[in-house]
């Protein structure tokens, strides 16, 4: 059967080791299977090979990427051909005149970025998973990231696509220009859409030009999350356009602190990492006239890129400060920036109420995107009973809010229940029919997305 596959580019694994290491990921033990084969595409025809094999066995197809999400993503179901397009890494287009950029899915992220700056460009989306993440897992999931406040989710940056169906066909979406009227806009039901409805095998993007003039970076520490949140809304609303405003709580601050073995963040309440591109004197005033407002007297200014790289390593020491010695689930939320300070609120109540666990509040507090990490003891034979309660309650209070439960980590299989009291009936309906239509035997990335 494997020789079917019609794999000419790129490699068919079936031993043991490969398969397990390909199937199985550690953020939720238990939901996931073991393939048949791991194939590591070379190119289009490979992953066309692979559909029509894939279709005429009735076998299930996982896409898989750089294999960093986060929600069950990309872990295997019995039986399954693990599609991989990571070795599918080349950066086919850099056009510096139009600033477009067609890659593979496999090209990482920072790569891209990179090699837009050397042209004077820059790539926008830039997740946490930046230097680790591919780009077709980052349109595959509408990853978000750090500077999202300013210059949108993944979504807002893909111009193009080419997807390979269910049936093997090869489908060429958008373009290399910002606008295109003509159909609907199939582009975008595929960004997002999480290997359930094809594979992607090149996208091209838009690029930015590098802002002119001083960028200011800034680390202020404030005396709780709640207050941090209102202050929040009022940098994002001043007119100096943020291009980056991180929240950390102060579990989140200690975690980081032991982790560094540096005291200075120890004991404060919350933490504001932000920065400003482009930024004028009247923006400076603007800044330090917010701080002055929510009686914010320790801020740490930086405009010399060195001393900006210090302050965003506090950012980046966070999740390996909370998940070293723990068992931890890493939640992905997002609410109206002016209803943000109420779900940190009832977060920290959550905290308090049960003493067993201990969650840890971060994010993107400028788009209202929060990330409560919920952990508990490494040396637990099982999840607490708790942390399920906990979730429903997060899950339900950021519905309440208007928000919604994935606000860039994708769906998966830890959050595919949740669909239709999220979406509700009729829409969770027309979300099935979607799928039928282009994947009728369900197939592609079974028990993802929707359930």
């Amino acid at each position: 059967m494997y020789g079917k596959l019609a794999v000419k580019d790129g490699i068919v694994k079936t031993d043991k080791d490969s398969l397990q290491t390909a199937s199985y990921s550690q953020n939720l033990p238990g939901q996931h299977g073991l393939a048949l084969a791991l194939v590591e595409a070379g190119s289009i025809a490979d992953v066309q090979g692979v559909m029509r094999a894939a279709r005429r066995f009735h076998l299930p197809v996982v896409s898989q990427n750089r294999f960093t999400s986060t929600v069950v993503g990309a872990d295997a179901v019995d039986h399954a051909i693990i599609l991989s397009t990571a070795k599918m890494n080349k950066i086919l287009e850099l056009n510096a005149e139009d600033a477009y950029a067609v890659v593979q899915p496999g090209v990482i992220n920072n790569d891209l970025d990179q090699a837009a700056r050397k042209q004077g460009l820059f790539y926008a989306p830039d997740p946490a998973s930046k230097k680790m993440s591919g780009i077709g897992g980052n349109v595959a999931t509408n990853a978000g990231g750090l500077s999202g406040v300013r210059y949108g989710s993944t979504r807002d940056n893909v111009l193009g696509l080419k997807v390979v169906l269910a049936d093997g066909r090869l489908l060429d979406l958008g373009g290399k220009t910002s606008k295109q009227a003509f159909g609907y806009n199939l582009t975008q039901l595929f960004v997002g859409s999480e290997g359930t409805l094809g594979t992607i095998v090149e996208i091209t993007v838009k690029l930015l030009p590098l802002p002119l003039g001083e960028s200011l970076m800034g680390l202020a520490y404030f005396k709780d999350m709640h207050t941090l949140a209102e202050a929040t809304k009022d940098l994002r609303m001043s007119g100096i356009y943020p291009a980056m405003l991180e929240a950390m709580d102060s579990h989140t601050l200690q975690a980081v602190s032991e982790f560094r073995d540096n005291k200075e963040m120890a004991g404060r309440g919350a933490a504001l990492i932000f920065r400003v591109d482009s930024i004028s004197d009247e923006g400076k005033q603007i800044v330090k006239n917010i701080m002055d407002k929510y009686h914010v007297t320790d801020v740490q200014l930086a405009t010399d890129p060195a001393e900006q790289d210090k302050i965003i390593s506090v950012r980046q020491d966070m999740l390996p400060a909370i998940f070293t010695g723990r068992s931890a689930v890493m939640e992905d939320m997002a609410v109206p920036t002016s209803r943000m300070a109420e779900l940190v609120d009832t977060i920290q109540a959550l905290s308090d109420k049960y003493p067993e666990l201990e969650i840890f509040t971060a994010g993107h507090a400028g788009d209202g995107n929060l990330h409560p990490t919920v952990t508990w003891s490494k040396d637990a034979k099982e999840m607490p009973e708790s942390v399920n309660i906990v979730l429903h309650e997060m899950f339900t209070k950021a519905l309440e809010l208007g928000g919604t439960i994935s606000g860039e980590h994708a769906v998966g299989m830890l959050k595919n229940q949740w669909n239709n009291v999220e979406l509700g009936e009729d829409v969770d309906w027309i979300q099935h029919q979607i799928k039928s239509l282009f994947d009728p035997m369900n197939l592609l990335n079974p028990k993802r997305k929707i359930d």
